[in-house]
């Protein structure tokens, strides 16, 4: 008679079922073989087993030891973060599995300006605007792999390209450019002097288009010549630009 036992007691007298776990089963290939069959194996299976045969002369055994392998679940991982420049930064990445997992984090960056880490912590100090974007952990072990990302915003005061000034012909249509970066995205005002300068103003347009912003003059007249300040602005701070509005001769 065969008997299979496992640190949970016996399984099998023979071909008497004693387990109550519908996922086991014992499977005879012919008389002197026979296999235990488990489905759907999970932590609890781990351990273990002993076929013991009787014979006339005396049992035999032998053993074999289940070790359960579990593939990489990332359990805690930091949410969506938004800082300041210059803030200090730590995103944390925990994972379970067997064997245990080994974690690591990497910046999906495309500006080459690359950030790893081999530990569940990624620590990133005084963090600067080429620092922000998409972080990727990825848990890893001898059963697969686990990826999930976090996404870190840096906010900065906004500072502007250098304008440059403009000769228009008078009578001819004429545009005033600024460009900001800032994180958030700036908001712009434009000054003539010390007045600021609205949409409509003297048939004047002021267009905002994400980071650039345009003042067109449709008919430029004599008294539109002089110094415009363009300042971009978010909760940050502030920068600002000046341009020229100049007169242009006519070519015939």
């Amino acid at each position: 008679m065969i008997h299979v036992f496992s640190t949970c007691g016996i399984l099998y007298a023979g071909e008497d079922k004693w387990s109550v776990d519908p996922r086991v089963s014992l499977v005879t290939l012919n008389q002197e073989e026979f296999s235990i069959k488990i489905e759907n194996v999970d932590m609890t299976d781990e351990g273990q087993y002993i076929c013991a045969v009787q014979t006339s002369s005396k049992p035999r055994t032998t053993s074999v030891h289940i070790i359960v392998q579990v593939p990489p679940k990332i359990m805690s991982l930091s949410k969506d973060i938004v800082v300041n420049e210059g803030s200090n930064v730590t995103l944390m990445c925990s994972a379970s599995g067997k064997p245990e997992p080994s974690v690591t984090w990497k910046l999906l960056s495309p500006s080459g300006h690359g950030l790893s880490s081999d530990d569940e912590y990624l620590e990133i100090p005084a963090i600067t605007r080429q620092r922000a974007g998409m972080y990727e952990c990825t848990a890893v072990n001898e059963v697969s792999t686990d990826v999930q990302t976090v996404e870190l915003t840096v906010n900065y005061a906004p500072s502007v390209v250098e304008g440059k000034d403009v000769g228009v012909t008078l009578g001819q249509r004429g545009v005033l450019q600024c460009e900001a970066d800032a994180v958030p995205q700036a908001d712009f005002e434009w000054y003539r002097d010390d007045r600021r300068i609205f949409n409509g103003f003297d048939g004047i347009e002021i267009e905002d288009d994400g980071a650039l912003s345009k003042l067109t003059f449709f008919n430029v007249s004599e008294a539109d010549y002089g110094n415009y300040t363009c300042v971009a602005i978010n909760k940050l701070g502030a920068a600002n630009t000046s341009i020229v509005l100049y007169g242009e001769s006519s070519t015939c």
